[in-house]
């Protein structure tokens, strides 16, 4: 597959079809299987809500929560209540569907651009990976990603819950804050609840893990320049009752603190069956 086609059907995937005044329908990836990726469907909840919004507002912040997994065999009607319109802030109900049942809410809030105070945390010491240390195959996805110590997230013996993954996008992106924002929001749900099962490695087979995220909140802090390698600190606090916490910071290659992240995802570890119960 040649690099940038997976980004470019990505792009298709946020062109949604209006039905009618906030309400929208979204394709799936042909052939996908299983069920729908969390990221696209954020992704395209966000293209939604922001199409409703003036242009002069850029989204500064999001919480969604997936309620039942999503059929890529259906497209998606994607429902925007428009909550409020201020001066500086509107804020967008979104809610996402399939044969009737919603699979995902999110609330998302948009603002114009100010200046304000501003400092932020230091990104991580580390540089972008060698661009001719990194295998072809892993250009055949939207974006391009380099786990930093991939080695050590690979041992089968329990790890510090933390990871740092370069990323950036296999093709030119378009100049569209919206877009922009939107695709980062895909990539961000991509290695983030993973975090949390590092600690864990060697105690249980995969098979016998049910993981799934459960809700996503994003927060965003500078414009998104996404031609450049970004790095994606993340790290997990707790994990506690099934479910484990992880939370990233997205940087520019540069230093400069782009977005933060925070998800909770369900890690259930399901008994093995013996030979006379399955």
């Amino acid at each position: 597959m040649a690099s940038g086609e997976k980004l470019n059907g990505l792009l298709q995937l946020l062109q949604l079809e209006q039905i009618e005044e906030n309400i929208f329908r979204a394709q799936h990836p042909a052939g996908r299987r299983g069920r729908l990726y969390g990221g696209q469907i954020m992704a395209q909840a966000l293209m939604a809500g922001g199409r409703t919004v003036s242009d002069s507002l850029n989204v500064h912040s999001l919480h969604g929560y997936f309620l039942r997994p999503g059929d890529p065999k259906v497209p998606a009607v994607i429902r925007v209540e428009r909550a409020r319109d201020g001066r500086s802030f509107a804020t967008r109900r979104i809610l996402v569907t399939q044969r009737g049942e919603a699979i995902f809410n999110m609330d998302a809030s948009f603002q114009v651009v100010e200046s304000g105070l501003d400092h932020q945390v230091e990104m991580p010491a580390m540089q972008p990976p060698p661009e001719d240390k990194i295998p072809p195959a892993l250009y055949n996805e939207p974006f391009v990603a380099w786990r930093h110590e991939f080695r050590r997230l690979q041992s089968q013996t329990p790890q510090p819950p933390e990871q740092f993954v370069w990323f950036k996008p296999t093709g030119l992106v378009p100049d569209d804050p919206l877009t922009r924002a939107c695709l980062l929001v895909f990539e961000s749900d991509n290695v983030l609840i993973g975090t949390a099962r590092l600690p864990h490695r060697g105690n249980f087979q995969r098979e016998h893990m049910q993981v799934a995220s459960l809700d996503h909140a994003m927060w965003f802090h500078r414009p998104i320049e996404l031609n450049q390698w970004l790095l994606y600190a993340i790290d997990s606090p707790s994990a506690s009752h099934a479910r484990g916490l992880a939370r990233g910071n997205i940087f520019s290659e540069h230093g400069q603190l782009l977005a933060s992240t925070v998800q909770e995802g369900l890690i259930r570890v399901r008994e093995p069956q013996s030979d006379a119960t399955r």
